[in-house]
């Protein structure tokens, strides 16, 4: 069977449709993925609005500009391990089932967390305090490598009429984290003193991401396999030469490519989002709390937007709406960034982050599904994974870094905009390529 014919049985070899899950099970599968993925990117969130502060603690220097670009440096450094791990969580996934990845992802993003949280600073450690912090940020990358292949392929496996929807809450969830990692950057700016936030207060909100994380693992654990994946383990049972890796690298290079190219806007938009408010408080003097507090309008909509997008998607099509999203973040980039830096202020950074909120929630509500697409049942996970941490590595993780030397090499505050307008041809051809080649719709 060849890798395109593959493609168009997306929920493995049978031919026989899947028994229509019960909807208490729906629910929890919902819940299972949804709680850790909103832990991964809530720690991300927090990184990237903390970074000041951190950068403060863990990497001492005299140009507090440098110090930023150390402190995003590791943010995106750790990106670097993340298609490593997407290939072995995600072949694992697809071997074991997803319920068992997803229960060992979410511990590794714990045991990270953990020492971020609790790790002395650079004045107590020296350079010891800096090789920690990359050390945790390794491990959370690990485990979030593994987490969105695993993640996404147990929700949009769950009711094959109703994909995009279900897949809808593996982004709805990182809307939810950016809404909580905004609000306590928004609580904490507004009542401690900038010693306070330095000496103690970036740490509260690693705290309270570990408190989720006993709970995220106690839903997985009673959650149950999709029907896609208890067909495509048998499937490789009988196969004993057959892997997921092999499978991705030698029939789905194509799927990789239009995976991993739909992914690229989203993600760079996604990052910059969180670099905003950073911006707006270093280079436009905007206050800390309404800069932040401009993120949490952002965090709301992506978190209730992005369903509604997916219920549309599955009833008028997925490009459909997608195509024109991706063409009108590329439009509205340079504008947007243009009106922020001549007109700084809070209104104006609320209501840029709105418009590109916005966008974002109506491109990626069907975009899981259609990066699953891209993969059969059998090898799904690892595509899924592979293709995501790829392309987040590249043009997520460093967006951040990206962003702020841009900004400090041309002395040009609008230049990150088109950094946004190249990615988001990316992925218009991207999508193009999908509908073509693929037949994805």
């Amino acid at each position: 069977m060849t890798a395109i014919s593959r493609q168009h049985t997306p929920q493995g070899n049978s031919t026989d449709a899947p028994p229509p899950p019960r909807r208490v099970s729906t629910k929890r599968a919902v819940a299972a993925a949804t709680i850790g993925n909103a832990l991964e990117w809530f720690d991300l969130a927090v990184y990237a609005l903390m970074a000041v502060y951190i950068g403060r603690t863990f990497f001492p220097a005299d140009n507090p500009g440098v110090q930023l670009v150390e402190a995003y440096a590791v943010f995106g450094v750790t990106y670097l391990i993340r298609p490593l791990s997407g290939l072995l969580i995600g072949s694992y996934a697809d071997r074991h089932g997803r319920k068992k990845a997803l229960m060992l992802t979410i511990w590794l993003m714990v045991l990270g967390t953990f020492m971020i949280a609790f790790m002395p600073g650079y004045s107590t450690l020296g350079f010891v305090a800096p090789v920690g912090v990359v050390i945790a940020r390794l491990i959370q990358g690990f485990g979030a490598g593994g987490e969105f292949g695993a993640a996404t392929s147990f929700l949009v496996e769950q009711n094959d009429k109703r994909k995009s929807f279900l897949g809808s809450f593996q982004f709805a969830s990182q809307g939810l984290a950016t809404l909580m990692a905004s609000g306590f950057a928004t609580g904490l700016t507004a009542t401690l003193s900038e010693e306070q936030m330095t000496s103690w207060g970036w740490r509260v909100p690693f705290v309270f991401g570990l408190l989720v994380g006993p709970a995220g693992y106690l839903i997985r654990r009673y959650a149950e396999e999709p029907p896609a994946t208890t067909r495509a383990s048998a499937s490789e049972n009988r196969d004993e030469k057959s892997s997921p890796v092999r499978s991705v690298f030698r029939d789905h290079w194509g799927g990789l490519l239009i995976a991993g190219g739909a992914m690229v806007v989203s993600t760079a938009l996604n990052f910059l989002l969180q670099y905003m408010p950073t911006f707006a408080i270093k280079d436009l003097g905007v206050d800390d709390s309404l800069s932040f507090a401009a993120l949490l309008i952002t965090g709301v909509i992506l978190t209730l937007g992005t369903p509604v997008v997916g219920l549309l998607a599955d009833r008028f099509g997925r490009l459909k709406i997608m195509i024109p999203a991706a063409v009108s973040i590329g439009v509205c980039a340079v504008p947007l960034f243009l009106w922020l830096t001549t007109s700084p202020s809070f209104l104006t950074l609320a209501l840029c982050m709105t418009v590109l909120g916005v966008l974002k929630a109506t491109y990626f509500g069907a975009l899981p599904s259609v990066m699953s697409d891209a993969f059969p049942a059998e090898a799904r996970a690892t595509g899924l994974a592979f293709s995501y941490n790829t392309t987040v590595a590249i043009f997520g993780g460093f967006a951040p870094t990206i962003a702020a030397a841009l900004v400090t090499a041309t002395g040009s505050q609008i230049s990150p905009s088109y950094y946004l307008l190249a990615v988001a041809a990316v992925s218009i051809a991207a999508l193009v390529g999908g509908y073509r080649i693929r037949g994805i719709r």
